[in-house]
């Protein structure tokens, strides 16, 4: 490829330019960039671009072909700036965007788009609870979704739950599967994190076990019309990612009774250079009920070493376990194309019924 043609189409076409499975980034100017990103879990030291000629820098990546990448450009000092000819930006959770761009057989779910039909919608309504001292702060934010149809259902609790409402687009995701009938209506509970707290809570913590079990569920139960968790034992679920997805396999490992189906994404069950959470031994130690555990993590995480290490300690413990990985890194876009997997596996309607309305 000549330089005439990168230059070209760059500016014609978009940074970076994707040729089958090679993603080529493209910056014009007169001091060079380096790019990090999911490809190398934003560890390690950023790629330079490479001079191809006077005012042309450029690097060539080959990638999977259904990737999504999320990634940054980062002048001589580490310092981020704006990719000129990528306008598509996602916000990275920590205050700053992240440039993102697809593989060509990449395309995120349909299923996270409103539908466009005058069709019955779920209800969320917003509400406070008191912590009572499970958690920080004397009170938390809890979004509770009621399916557009009658009860009574089983509950997902929401870890990082309005991460999942807001940037996930969860609501439209489970409506859509709910009228498809891709899964049985379910209720959702979508708990707000603890902030800068959000590590001790999420880290194996029996005060956030609480903090549901106390505060969170009686709210659900109040409002919304739930199946009875003592007459249908482990008939509710639990969701989160990341330190999210560790506490929500903790969670139901402490209280398999009530929350008997668990959906991990990215779980962080071991730190990279920190080792191994407790969750293994309690996963390990643990006879309690069988859970039924859905596992998903990107390619490009180094979590997916704990991931694929605790797939056989749980299937040895007699626990229901299925185990994905797909081409992304650990950003809520990957989440939220992958969820809709897990929640069908684990709310399959008991009855399948024709397929309703297309998206």
């Amino acid at each position: 490829m000549t330089t005439e043609t990168l230059e070209a189409r760059a500016r014609k076409q978009g940074s970076p330019l994707i040729d089958g499975d090679t993603a080529t980034f493209v910056w014009l100017g007169r001091r060079p960039v380096s790019v990090t990103g999911d490809f190398q879990d934003w560890t390690g030291e950023p790629l330079p671009l490479e001079q191809v000629s006077p005012g042309v820098w450029a690097r060539t990546l080959t990638l999977p072909r259904d990737a999504y990448i999320e990634y940054a450009l980062l002048d001589s000092r580490g310092r981020r700036v704006k990719d000129p000819h990528n306008r598509h930006r996602a916000p990275n959770g920590m205050g700053a965007f992240n440039h993102f761009f697809s593989m060509p057989e990449h395309s995120p779910t349909e299923l996270a788009r409103p539908s466009s039909d005058r069709l019955p919608q779920g209800r969320v309504t917003r509400h406070t609870v008191q912590t009572s001292e499970f958690a920080v702060g004397p009170s938390r934010e809890v979004f509770l979704y009621a399916p557009p149809v009658p009860g009574p259902y089983p509950l997902v609790a929401v870890l990082d739950g309005t991460d999942y409402l807001r940037r996930a687009h969860l609501v439209p995701l489970v409506d859509n599967l709910i009228r498809q009938q891709r899964i049985r209506p379910i209720a959702l509970a979508m708990a707000a994190n603890g902030g800068s707290s959000r590590t001790v809570e999420y880290s194996c913590n029996d005060a956030t076990l609480g903090f549901l079990l106390h505060q969170v569920l009686p709210l659900a139960r109040k409002k919304l019309p739930l199946i009875d968790e003592t007459t249908q034992p482990g008939i509710h679920g639990v969701l989160g990612a990341s330190l999210g997805g560790l506490m929500a396999l903790y969670l139901g490992l402490r209280a398999p009774h009530v929350f008997g189906r668990v959906l991990s994404q990215s779980g962080a069950f071991a730190i990279p250079d920190h080792g191994d959470m407790a969750v293994f031994d309690l996963a390990r130690a643990s006879k309690s009920r069988p859970l039924s555990v859905w596992m998903d993590c990107g390619i490009f995480e180094r979590l997916t070493d704990g991931n694929r290490r605790m797939l056989p300690v749980l299937k040895k413990a007699g626990h229901r376990v299925l185990y994905r990985e797909y081409s992304a890194g650990h950003n809520y876009p990957a989440w939220r194309d992958d969820v809709w997997r897990g929640l069908e596996w684990l709310y399959r309607p008991r009855v399948r019924r024709s397929k309703g309305p297309s998206l």
